[in-house]
């Protein structure tokens, strides 16, 4: 009658640890590598803006995106400035260039990123 009680006592003890394993649960993760390519923006529509004062000076580029970005900066001189842009609708970027000599400007290079 012991080897009964204990063999009932084990198997409802195994039936208890069983039930509480099986209402365990693990959240989903994600885990990966991944690679694409990088293309580039194509800038079209530019215009340059003297300044009012100094028209020897330019006051601003403006140019639009092909697609959209969140940090657009352009450089009009090899070596020069980098100079901030802001968007101002859509796709079309504004660009203070003040204090850039129009007779230094050698390059339109323009740095985006998403």
């Amino acid at each position: 009658m012991r080897f009964i009680a204990a063999g009932v006592a084990g198997l409802v003890v195994a039936a208890t640890v069983m039930g509480l394993a099986a209402s365990n649960t693990v959240p989903g993760t994600k885990a990966g590598d991944g690679a694409s390519t990088i293309t580039g923006y194509t800038v079209s529509n530019v215009t340059y803006t003297l300044d009012s004062t100094n028209p020897q000076n330019l006051q601003r580029v403006e140019f639009d995106l092909d697609d959209e970005a969140s940090v657009v900066k352009v450089r009009l001189q090899t070596g020069g400035t980098w100079y901030d842009c802001t968007n101002t609708s859509g796709y079309h970027w504004r660009c203070d260039t003040s204090g850039q000599a129009v007779a230094g400007a050698n390059e339109l290079r323009v740095v985006a990123a998403q």
